[in-house]
């Protein structure tokens, strides 16, 4: 993200750079014309002037009917008039010339400081973006430290919530394993008990009814002597009463 910032700060400062360099070629251009403009006006008014000239000339200094001294005389005059004029052209066209190349130079000067001072706002403009772009690029250098080592102490933690859930997974696993065992050992225990339960249930029954017959033989045999000693009795006192009626 830095570098895209970068890039365009950069790149909006080549754009900057260009317009300002299209800006003052455009002034070299409208210089050039201007100068071109004047120089041709200065060549139009000359040949204007040499054409009135030498017809006034023409008139005022007929060679007709003169001698070779007045012809001369003339000739020399007329070369001088016109070497004279053209100077005084030449002279009038190079002050207008420079009048309006000073002119051009007073305008480019104020167009130059106004570009001067254009260029020094987008300096500073430059420089205001160069040092926020220098503060973000501080900012995500920081931010891009701050996550490298968060992302290390992640690393860190996480190794050892893995190895820590490794450990107890081992734990979770061997456990119950133990208590597989533990239930499969309690079954054989419980199975062992129930089967010594039946069985003795079963001597209990057999017990239970080993008394049950000695109860019954015993109660036989109670009541058999009852009935012995009933009879005993009875017979006892049966040959009780003769012997008490005799007495009598």
């Amino acid at each position: 993200m830095a570098k895209e910032t970068e890039k365009k700060g950069i790149g909006w400062f080549k754009n900057v750079r260009s317009n300002q360099t299209s800006i003052e070629q455009d002034n070299i251009e409208e210089q050039t014309t201007a100068t071109e403009f004047v120089e041709e006006e200065v060549m139009n008014t000359k040949e204007g002037s040499d054409e009135t000239t030498s017809n006034r000339h023409n008139d005022l200094f007929s060679k007709e009917n003169q001698d070779k001294v007045s012809l001369d005389l003339i000739v020399s005059l007329e070369n001088m008039l016109k070497d004279r004029q053209l100077m005084q052209y030449k002279n009038n066209g190079l002050e207008e010339q420079l009048h309006t190349a000073n002119e051009n130079i007073s305008r480019f000067k104020q167009e130059l400081v106004k570009k001067d001072q254009l260029l020094q706002e987008k300096n500073n403009e430059i420089h205001a973006l160069e040092n926020n772009l220098t503060h973000k690029q501080m900012n995500y250098d920081q931010l891009l430290e701050d996550y490298n080592e968060y992302q290390n102490t992640s690393n860190i933690e996480y190794e050892k919530i893995s190895t820590q859930l490794e450990t107890e997974t081992s734990k979770y696993k061997k456990l119950q394993e133990e208590s597989k065992n533990a239930q499969y050992q309690s079954m054989l225990q419980i199975n062992e008990l129930e089967e010594r339960v039946r069985n003795l249930e079963i001597e209990n029954q057999k017990y239970a009814d080993q008394n049950q017959k000695v109860l019954d033989e015993k109660a036989e045999l109670m009541q058999t002597i009852n009935d012995f000693t009933e009879r005993m009795s009875f017979s006892f006192t049966k040959s009780t009463n003769p012997s008490t009626s005799e007495s009598e």
